[in-house]
């Protein structure tokens, strides 16, 4: 990390032609990836990645530029050129703050810090997912298991006096299985990731986490294709909660609602979901995958409120949209590395538990499709239209879960799916996923009860 006397002339070199504002982002993250196939190690890939990225404002116009490099010449060298891309002339001007560091209270508390455990050690544990997932059915023809782990210290510092660290150690271990027949070919999948280190895999059933994959591969292989129709569909908890994350939450980020980019421009306040939906993001979750000390601006993370009851509440906003909208941070700028300047961003993403039984939603259904597991996505932030596919369905008849079914893919636009939500389950369950935008790829994990939409465009055969 860097001196505070290195920090501060990097900041006057930034501001030297006239800017308003100026960061310092440093990053030192230590990765390593683990991959194994048919019971055999892949890949064993590790490396450190280490940077500092400059940004430097001056109303609402921004520049930013980084560096592997932190020798003092090349700090300034680098934090001039944003300086001179965004104003060609020296300012002549001479600021006087005191960075004032600020040490954030760690409500995320690591365990098993991933470097600390043998190699030997975690591929025998993955060999015990794998194990369960191979046996769990002779038309199980492959079996992937991936271990991620990742240990990002950072260093955030700005001309407001700001200056604080953070350290973020993440895990995620992934299982993928194929079955296969002869004539067709399915995959499943299950994972796990949190703000955790080793001590997530060693608390995990890996076991049932094989299974798990297997038995949806296995499951999908089996199943006919869906028929197409509007019907009404029950989205499963957890995972489920990926429909809000892109097909209302980046409609809610201050990057599309600040340029009038976002169907919820100037909404709020106003009834938007039906009023069993209370929707939040909240960065502050004790070791969740999406969870930080502070954002990526050096903010401290919050709970907010985005929906209660069906009301817009609050967007989610970062620094520098903040301006843009005359309002505050919410705690809610991220990216993906210091080769990246930072936005609005989603951490933990969810529909909050509602007073609905799992059993009464099902059952109130006479035909329509149940959507255990979504897949991948597309969302258009300014229409609001949405595509995603279903990665494990079965047809709900007479308000029983029947048959299989696969092929399914759920379209509609994310405001009218927020009003036709009627529904909403009692029990709450996380997922974790990696959500790409304009700064890079984040890790943002998502959630929900079981719910309901009255009726959805379901896309089939």
């Amino acid at each position: 990390m860097l001196s505070k006397e290195t920090i501060k002339k990097v900041l006057d070199s930034a501001l030297s032609t006239g800017g308003d504002f100026a960061e310092v982002f440093v990053e030192d993250n230590t990765k390593k990836t683990i991959v194994l196939i048919s019971g055999k190690i892949e890949d064993i890939i590790g490396g450190q990645d280490y940077g500092i990225g400059i940004r430097v404002c001056k109303g609402l116009k921004s520049m930013y530029a980084y560096t592997n490099n932190d020798g003092l010449e090349s700090l300034l060298s680098t934090a001039k050129n944003a300086a001179l891309a965004l104003n060609k002339v020296e300012a002549g001007q001479s600021f006087n703050f005191n960075l004032e560091e600020t040490i954030p209270t760690n409500i995320h508390p690591i365990l098993l810090v991933p470097n600390d455990v043998e190699t030997k050690y975690k591929i025998s544990k993955l060999k015990i997912a794998y194990n369960a997932a191979k046996d769990y059915s002779p038309e199980i023809s492959q079996v992937t298991v991936s271990l991620q782990e990742s240990d990002q210290k950072v260093q955030i510092a700005n001309s407001n006096g700001l200056l604080v660290a953070d350290r973020r150690v993440r895990t995620r271990i992934s299982v993928q299985s194929i079955a296969e027949n002869g004539a067709d070919k399915q995959t499943g999948s299950e994972s796990i990731g949190e703000l955790q280190g080793f001590e997530l895999v060693e608390n995990l059933d890996l076991v049932q986490l094989g299974k798990n994959a297997s038995e949806m591969a296995v499951t999908m292989l089996h199943a006919d294709y869906c028929k197409a129709g509007q019907m009404p569909v029950a989205i499963e908890k957890g995972f489920g909660g990926v429909i809000f994350h892109e097909a209302c939450g980046h409609s809610l980020e201050a990057a599309s609602v600040a340029k009038g980019n976002s169907v919820f421009c100037d909404k709020l306040g106003e009834k938007i979901a039906n009023e069993k939906i209370t929707a939040i993001d909240d960065g502050t979750i004790k070791n969740a995958w999406g969870s930080m000390n502070v954002d990526d601006e050096g903010q401290p993370t919050q709970r907010n409120v985005l929906i209660e009851k069906g009301i817009l509440k609050s967007y989610l906003i970062d620094t520098f949209n903040a301006k843009r909208m005359n309002m505050a941070s919410t705690g809610s700028g991220r990216r993906e590395s210091y080769r990246f300047a930072p936005t609005s961003r989603m951490t933990n993403t969810y529909i909050a538990p509602g007073e609905d039984e799992d059993e009464a939603i099902i059952s109130s259904i006479e035909y329509g499709l149940y959507a255990k597991r979504l897949g991948g996505g597309s969302v258009n932030p300014i229409t609001g239209e949405f595509n995603f596919l279903v990665a494990l369905g079965y047809i709900i008849r007479n308000g029983k879960i029947c048959e299989a079914v696969r092929g399914a893919s759920l379209v509609g636009v994310g405001q009218k799916v927020l009003l036709d939500i009627d529904m909403v389950g009692k029990t709450l369950a996380y997922s974790p996923g990696m959500c790409g935008a304009s700064s890079g790829s984040i890790p943002a994990h998502v959630g929900q009860p079981l719910i309901r939409v009255k009726e959805l465009t379901v896309g089939g055969r």
